[in-house]
């Protein structure tokens, strides 16, 4: 949708919405609606001939352009590449997906990451990977929920707010991540499986660290034995899998669980040993007679501690889940704990007949210990907003999200992204 905002013609983003309406308002309700996506209308728009009967293509890509800005940062441009393939026969085999992200900000970062979710023929094995290297910053606010002293400043655009509140801590890292499991079906829907995962953080600095003032962050280290600047979390994960859904992208029904144990081990390279239980729960029901579009969701993330010490930025926290979309509303990393627990629900609904445009409404709380007496559950940070989907691609389900949220604290903003958010 920027693409058709950009340059000298803003004007086209208003006949993308004409068009689209237009094509929608062509459909009577006694004749079966024909689906429409973004690709649709920009031929219509262009003059393009629509295919005649055109063949299903075996793979499929979407780009999204992205930008925000930080004081911190500067001003942060980048895109998102989504695609999708199907290796097996649709009938028993899960769609296999894998996603891009690169961005550029103008006071030197730099970020490319890769994932993937791949399922091979039979469903018989599922890889599922996340790589990533980044010079990256985030704004810290500390550890904890329940800390009303901290308040957001700003608007925020994707992961970043536009202003800095004196609560706030900035900082910048060096960041490698390699993380990869292999799952083996062991029954009809539940599969077993192992992984490594490695997450080192080099050259960390902390923009408000003076000789008289420590930020949460090198507090937090030294209290607990890290090097403030440098520190590593890498082990070894144990996991198994259920999962009914009837879309990896788009869901309407069916249920979805990921547990995990992952012991950072200090003979793999980990600053200090630690065990954690991960889990992601996700559930789908389609509560429209007529209509398959009308979905309650609900996701529930959960990470603990059980032993050990982790670093600071490795402690989970708001959007650090594996696609980075939990806590719309919030900044990145803007509540994190040794323990942190997530919870969201989503309404998602139809507009228009020819399924090119559809709408949600969210609700999210987030909970987090700290490491002195606050426990996780203790104290909830709610979120809310409503939001907008354009189909994008229709074959495999891509839609273009643009989500208004606000949190507690001062926290809002405008959030965007390819494919659901959960």
């Amino acid at each position: 949708m920027r693409i058709l905002c950009k340059g000298k013609k803003p004007y086209l983003f208003f006949l993308f919405l004409k068009v689209a309406l237009v094509i929608n308002g062509q459909d009577t309700a006694a004749v079966q609606t024909k689906e429409v996506d973004a690709y649709d209308v920009i031929r219509n728009i262009f003059g393009v001939k629509q295919p005649v009967n055109p063949k299903p293509k075996r793979t499929t890509l979407s780009i999204l352009p992205t930008f925000s800005y930080n004081p911190s940062f500067g001003f942060i441009i980048g895109a998102s590449l989504t695609g999708g393939r199907q290796l097996g026969d649709p009938a028993n085999t899960e769609y296999s997906t894998v996603s891009m992200f690169g961005s550029y900000s103008t006071k030197g970062m730099i970020t490319f990451s890769f994932k993937h979710n791949i399922f091979l023929p039979g469903n018989k094995w599922n890889l599922q990977g996340s790589w990533q290297i980044s010079r990256y910053g985030l704004v810290d606010y500390g550890i904890g929920t329940g800390n009303p002293q901290y308040i957001t400043k700003g608007f925020t655009l994707n992961a970043y707010s536009t202003k800095n509140s004196d609560s706030s801590f900035p900082m910048v890292y060096n960041y490698t991540r390699l993380a990869e499991k292999v799952y083996k079906k062991i029954g009809r829907h539940l599969y077993a499986g192992a992984g490594v995962k490695f997450d080192i953080y080099r050259d960390i600095t902390d923009e408000k660290q003076t000789s008289t003032f420590n930020t949460p962050h090198q507090r937090y280290s030294w209290s607990h034995g890290f090097d403030p600047s440098k520190y590593s979390a890498n082990g070894l994960i144990i996991a198994v899998q259920y999962n009914t859904r009837d879309h990896p992208i788009r869901p309407f029904n069916g249920f979805y669980a990921d547990l995990a144990f992952q012991f950072n081990q200090e003979w793999m390279g980990s600053t200090k040993n630690a065990v954690q239980l991960q889990y992601d729960l996700r559930k789908y029901w389609s509560i429209g007679k007529k209509n398959p579009e009308h979905v309650i969701a609900i996701w529930h993330l959960g990470s603990y501690k059980l032993s050990g010490e982790l670093p600071y930025l490795e402690m989970p926290s708001t959007a650090s889940d594996v696609e980075g979309r939990s806590g719309r509303g919030y900044t990145f990393s803007r509540f994190k704990g040794p323990s942190f627990a997530y919870f969201e629900t989503e309404w998602r609904f139809p507009i228009t007949r020819n399924k090119l445009i559809s709408g949600v409404c969210f609700l999210n709380f987030q909970s987090a210990s700290d490491d002195l007496n606050t426990k996780v559950f203790e104290a909830w940070e709610p979120g809310a907003g409503i939001g907008l989907r354009i189909l994008f691609q229709k074959q495999n389900k891509t839609t273009l999200c643009v989500d208004l949220a606000k949190g507690k604290y001062g926290a809002q903003g405008l959030f965007f992204g390819l494919g659901e958010t959960f």
